[in-house]
C-alpha cells in the first residue's frame, strides 16, 4: 500500500482549490502559466445504481479458525471472531452504486467543489487536460509523455499533436478506474455532493452476498477469474476499470465487491449485537472497510480477505492505493 499526504499537508487545496492547483502545477511542469483554468462541471444525477429490496439477509458468520491461520500468517486480529454471530438482519430497501466511484465521477466533484486533489492524480497527471498541456513546448511535452504518462511509444518521433492525442487517449482510458487514495471524510463528502451517502456496513454486506449469505459475491467457491486480486499487469496503478469482472457480480448485480479497491462504509468498527468478542480497537477509533483490495502481494492475495463477511478497519484519515468507495441512497418507502 502507498500512504499519501493527509489534509494538513501541502496537497490540501483550500480556497481556490483545484483551480489554483491546476494553474500552479501547469506553471511548475510546463514553465509557463495556464491562462484558462478547468471549468467547473455540474454534479451528475444519480445513475448506475442497483435497488436492494427490503427484507432479511444473513449477516456475519460463525466460522472458527481451526487451523490457527491468524497466528501462522501474523494477522493483526483473530480470524472470524469479529464476524460473530451469524444472524438474520432486516433492512429497508435502498440503492447502492453498481460500480465503485470512478476517476471521472470524482473529478467532477473535485473541480466543482475546489476539493482536495488525490495524490495519485498528482503522480499520474490525470487532471492535466489538453487545454493545460497545450501551453507546453515540444521538449516539455516529450518529457511528460515519457516520465509522467509513461507512454509506451518512442516519444522522440512524435510531433506536438501526436503527443497530445496519445496523452488524451491514455487519460480517457483512466476515466473508469476506481478512485483511490481518499480518506473516509473525502468519500463521505463526495457521496453527499452526489445526493447520496456512504452505505452502512449491513447494507454493503447485503448487496455483496445476497439474501442467502454467500461466502463470496459470486457464490460459495473461490474463483480467481471473478475479481481483481493481483493488480492489473498492464498498469503500475494496480486497479482495473470498474466492471471488468462480470463473473464476480453479486446476486443483485453489483460489481467489484471483492477486489479492485477496498471500500469505506459509514460505520465505526465495533462488535455485532450478541457478540462476546472484545477488541481494543472497538469504538470511535476506526472506520470499517469492506471488500479487499487488489493488493497483489503477501496477505492481500489470500482468499480470506475477499469473503463477504470479512471486516477490515482503518483510521478515518487513511489514504491507500487500494482503498476507494461506492455510495448508497435511501429508496422510497
Amino acid at each position: 500500500m502507498i500512504v499519501t499526504a493527509r489534509r494538513g499537508d501541502s496537497m490540501w487545496i483550500g480556497r481556490g482549490g483545484v483551480m489554483w492547483w491546476l494553474t500552479a502545477l501547469a506553471g511548475v511542469l510546463l514553465g509557463v502559466q495556464a491562462e484558462t483554468p478547468l471549468a467547473a462541471q455540474q454534479a451528475p444525477a444519480p445513475q448506475d445504481m442497483v435497488l436492494i429490496p427490503a427484507g432479511p439477509f444473513v449477516m456475519g458468520s460463525d466460522r472458527v479458525d481451526e487451523d490457527a491461520l491468524s497466528k501462522e500468517y501474523g494477522f493483526g486480529k483473530p480470524l472470524y471472531l469479529d464476524e460473530h454471530p451469524r444472524r438474520t438482519v432486516h433492512l429497508p430497501a435502498f440503492y447502492i452504486d453498481k460500480y465503485e466511484v470512478t476517476y471521472a465521477q470524482y473529478r467532477d466533484f473535485v473541480v466543482e467543489r475546489n476539493y482536495w486533489v488525490p495524490e495519485v492524480w498528482r503522480r499520474n497527471g490525470y487532471l492535466l487536460t489538453r487545454e493545460v498541456l497545450q501551453v507546453a513546448d515540444l521538449p516539455t511535452l516529450r518529457h511528460l509523455a515519457a516520465n509522467t504518462y509513461r507512454l509506451n511509444l518512442d516519444v522522440r518521433r512524435l510531433d506536438r499533436e501526436a503527443l497530445l492525442d496519445a496523452i488524451d487517449a491514455l487519460r480517457r482510458s483512466w476515466d473508469r478506474l476506481p478512485i483511490s487514495e481518499v480518506s473516509w471524510e473525502d468519500a463521505r463528502n463526495y457521496c453527499a455532493w452526489a445526493g447520496k451517502r456512504l452505505p452502512t456496513e449491513a447494507e454493503w454486506e447485503k448487496a455483496a452476498r445476497g439474501p442467502e449469505g454467500l461466502e463470496y459475491p459470486w457464490g460459495n467457491e473461490w474463483r480467481t477469474d471473478a475479481a481483481n486480486i493481483g493488480g492489473d499487469p498492464e498498469s503500475e496503478m494496480g486497479v482495473m476499470p470498474v466492471g471488468s469482472f462480470p463473473a464476480g457480480r453479486s446476486p443483485y448485480g453489483v460489481y467489484d465487491m471483492a477486489g479492485n479497491v477496498m471500500e469505506w462504509v459509514a460505520d465505526w468498527y465495533g462488535p455485532y449485537p450478541g457478540s462476546d468478542y472484545v477488541s481494543k480497537d472497538f469504538g470511535k477509533k476506526f472506520k470499517v472497510v469492506r471488500g479487499g483490495g487488489w493488493g497483489g502481494v503477501g496477505h492481500y492475495a489470500l482468499r480470506h480477505f475477499y469473503r463477504t463477511a470479512y471486516r477490515f478497519y482503518l483510521a478515518p484519515e487513511s489514504r491507500f492505493n487500494d482503498l476507494g468507495f461506492r455510495c448508497a441512497k435511501d429508496a422510497p418507502s
